[in-house]
C-alpha cells in the first residue's frame, strides 16, 4: 500500500512508484471511480481514438484466405488445447 499526503489546498502528489505502475508521465491523466463506501479506485485515463485510426485494424494479414472449415479446425485445436500461443 502507498500512503500520500493531502496538500492545504486539497492536492496530492504521486508518488514515483505509483506513476510507473499505473504507466503515468508527465501530462498524462487519472481517473477516478468514486465508489458508495467512501473509497476510490484510480487508473490511467485512456486517451480515446478517432474514428479514423480503426481503418485497417483488422486487414487481412494472411498468406492465403481459409475455409469456414479451417478456421473451425483451428478454433477446436485451440479450443481442446492442442495449439499452445
Amino acid at each position: 500500500m502507498v500512503r500520500l499526503k493531502v496538500t492545504a489546498k486539497g492536492q496530492v502528489t504521486l508518488k514515483k512508484e505509483v506513476l510507473e505502475h499505473l504507466g503515468l508521465k508527465a501530462g498524462d491523466e487519472v481517473e477516478i471511480d468514486l465508489l458508495p463506501t467512501g473509497e476510490g479506485n484510480i487508473r490511467a485515463a485512456k486517451g480515446k481514438r478517432s474514428i479514423e485510426s480503426l481503418f485497417g485494424m483488422f486487414a487481412h494479414k494472411a498468406d492465403r484466405s481459409y475455409s469456414i472449415e479451417e478456421i473451425n479446425e483451428a478454433i477446436a485445436a485451440g479450443y481442446a488445447g492442442e495449439i499452445k500461443f
